[in-house]
């Protein structure tokens, strides 16, 4: 049976723009028939990724997802003393294991990834072994031999690990994403309102009146519920077996979902929310989200309660219907029940089960 934890979170934004659409404003969704804003996946892994939690708990196991790989070889070779010519033909020639290449810019020397590719430490290693191999003239594999000299399917990368790849030039060495991440949204009706700003000439005489510039930026509040499914078997298959990293994974992804939030327009807003309420729970049953507990729009007074009450509600029933898809849980109610340490804590041994 498949080892499976479930999050469940509900945090209070206040005003705030995280994640932005194409025109700038709060990112929505209607569902039930109503508005409501909304965090893309994409957005909250690039949050977790990015949190102290990811960066100090689990250094040197992050990946880089980038298209300069070839540049970063040269770099590494020309810090060893290759000649700039050899440098970027052996750069070339690794780096185009990750993906087609093309000119970063007109007359550049630096060449760049057609597509962003998601490259774990040990084959960025790898990959300047060889091409410090090619650069002093040894001949290497072609092809698919070359590519099994760099391309891994697991490994000590966390994140790719957690949130997967995949490879256009070779989907043998995609890896299968052991983190599912919705889209956050809120469980009551929300619409974005426009801020109209000024902004005053410090310069100005005292007769010169008027702004200096004036704007309009976009905001919206509420409680956001966020819901993260872990394959914590897939996660130890994808770091090689290690479970000890797997937990220390899985810590820091219980740390980062408690106050990890997109960036998006931080410094107007300031906004930096803690997880008001989350539920963790492990199980070998099928996941299943509650999403279903917010179709109807919560409404009233006191909304983030009301949302606890709703979500529970529904997992009560769901687990009535279905059967109980948990065997352990634990719980973190600001101010009534449970620690971040709890969560923390039991996220780290689901991956240490039957140890």
């Amino acid at each position: 049976m498949t080892n499976f934890v479930q999050f469940h979170v509900l945090t209070i934004y206040g005003p705030s723009n995280p994640n932005r659409d194409d025109m700038g404003r709060p990112k929505q969704a209607v569902i039930g028939g109503e508005v409501r804003l909304r965090h893309s996946s994409q957005s909250v892994k690039r949050a977790l990724r990015e949190s102290t939690y990811f960066a100090q708990d689990l250094k040197d196991h992050m990946g880089v997802r980038t298209k300069r790989l070839h540049g970063g070889l040269v770099k590494h070779l020309l810090g060893k003393g290759v000649e700039e010519k050899k440098a970027l033909k052996a750069a070339e020639t690794v780096a185009a294991v990750f993906g087609k290449l093309e000119a970063a810019d007109k007359g550049s020397k630096e060449q760049i990834a057609t597509t962003l590719a998601f490259i774990s430490p040990e084959e960025w290693a790898l990959a300047e072994e060889l091409a410090e191999k090619a650069a002093a003239g040894e001949a290497l594999p072609k092809d698919k031999e070359l590519k099994k000299l760099v391309l891994r399917r697991a490994d000590g990368a966390v994140d790719v690990a957690m949130f997967g790849r995949m490879l256009a030039s070779d989907a043998d060495f995609n890896r299968d994403a052991a983190v599912q991440v919705a889209h956050a949204f809120t469980t009551h009706r929300s619409v974005a309102q426009e801020d109209w700003f000024s902004a005053v000439d410090d310069l100005n005489k005292d007769d010169e009146r008027g702004a200096g510039h004036i704007g309009e930026s976009a905001f919206g509040a509420g409680v956001f519920y966020q819901y993260v499914c872990v394959n914590v078997d897939l996660l130890i298959e994808n770091l090689a077996g290690d479970k000890e990293l797997a937990a220390k994974a899985m810590e820091a992804l219980a740390k980062g979902l408690s106050e990890a939030t997109p960036r998006g327009k931080q410094n107007s807003y300031a906004h930096h929310p803690r997880a008001n309420y989350m539920l963790a729970e492990q199980g070998e049953q099928a996941p299943r989200d509650l999403s279903g507990a917010f179709f109807e729009a919560v409404k009233g007074e006191h909304l983030l309660e009301s949302s606890i009450r709703k979500l529970e509600e529904t997992r009560k029933a769901i687990d009535g219907a279905y059967g109980q898809c948990w065997n352990t849980d634990v719980k973190l109610h600001v101010g009534k029940a449970g620690t971040l340490e709890d969560v923390v804590a039991f996220a780290g041994k689901a991956a240490l089960r039957g140890e």
